[in-house]
């Protein structure tokens, strides 16, 4: 063969090469674009929904709005404001004791609530559907059942510990019990969601190491101690940031059960914007407030996310 068929040849080879490699890149290109077709609309309706309103949200917190007059720019003024309010310190002290409550009663239940359905021999789809059945019962509904619970005078909860010697507890009246009263209601509320969270991840440890514990003689004590515990550490990691971003920004039950009382003690920053922006009509200062709440809670979750890498860098 001469040099210049081999010349041609190769050159061919190599045009071949290149169509091929365009054509490739083509039909990615089209596969891409007709993907991101699919989720436009999505997009469409996260970006009018969701990061419009905190753009705008943002840019309100430095002006003046009142419904029915025209915005005027006011600085700072709004964020000062909040600092002297007497509800700011009120607020922010109701949702850190909330957030102390809900991590020592609903933290830890729907991870024993997993590691119980997970350990059981039989009937583990009945407690699945069992446990998450409160997640789907409406809220309005939900709070109807927890003040006949609560009822001073004849509920449930009361005529059980009138059994048992205990007096009347007047459980959304007193100040004591309010917080720690909302909290169990919550947790009922969410806790199936959660459970179901930490069962699907049990779901992955092989069934090959319960087998292997048993046969070494552990107990049912040990193997959730060293085999289902570990798995959840990096779930429970993260569950642990939502539910404290969940709390903070807790509304519809202290909204719908005690409306912020008894006085202010289950007044929460949610609440406070809720009535700044809805009842007095102040969206401006009611936007500094929510411009707020999000610094904090994303100032906590780098804080937590920094924290945890290195805590899991140095083990």
């Amino acid at each position: 063969m001469s040099s210049h068929t081999f010349d041609q040849n190769l050159t061919g080879r190599k045009t071949k090469r290149r169509f091929a490699s365009y054509a490739n890149i083509r039909t990615m290109f089209f596969r891409q674009a007709s993907a991101y077709l699919f989720l436009l609309p999505a997009l469409i309706v996260f970006i009018v929904f969701a990061w419009m309103p905190i753009v705008q949200s943002i840019q309100m917190s430095f002006q003046d709005v009142r419904l029915g007059q025209e915005a005027t720019w006011v600085g700072l003024d709004n964020f000062a404001l909040m600092l002297k309010d007497p509800a700011f310190e009120i607020a922010w002290k109701n949702s850190l004791e909330f957030t102390l409550w809900s991590l020592l009663i609903g933290f830890l239940f729907p991870v024993m609530i997993a590691i119980l359905v997970r350990e059981m021999r039989f009937a583990k789809g009945f407690f699945r559907i069992v446990y998450f059945l409160p997640t789907v019962v409406p809220i309005a509904i939900a709070v109807i059942i927890w003040r006949f619970i609560y009822d001073p005078d004849g509920g449930v909860l009361n005529e059980i510990l009138a059994q048992v010697g205990i007096g009347r507890q007047l459980w959304l009246q007193d100040a004591k019990l309010a917080k720690p009263a909302l909290v169990a209601v919550m947790t009922w509320a969410g806790f199936g969601t959660t459970a179901l969270i930490y069962i699907a991840s049990l779901q992955d440890v092989s069934q090959e190491l319960y087998e292997a514990a048993e046969l070494d003689g552990a107990t049912p004590f040990q193997r959730i101690q060293h085999v289902s515990l570990p798995h959840l550490y990096p779930v429970m990691s993260l569950m642990f940031v939502l539910q404290i971003i969940a709390v903070v920004q807790v509304f519809t039950e202290p909204f719908l059960l005690t409306n912020g009382g008894p006085g202010r003690e289950t007044l929460t920053p949610a609440m406070h914007i809720y009535n700044r922006a809805f009842i007095r009509l102040d969206m401006g200062y009611a936007s500094a407030w929510s411009v707020t709440m999000i610094v904090v809670l994303l100032v906590f979750s780098l804080f937590y996310r920094l924290v945890n890498s290195r805590l899991t860098s140095d083990s």
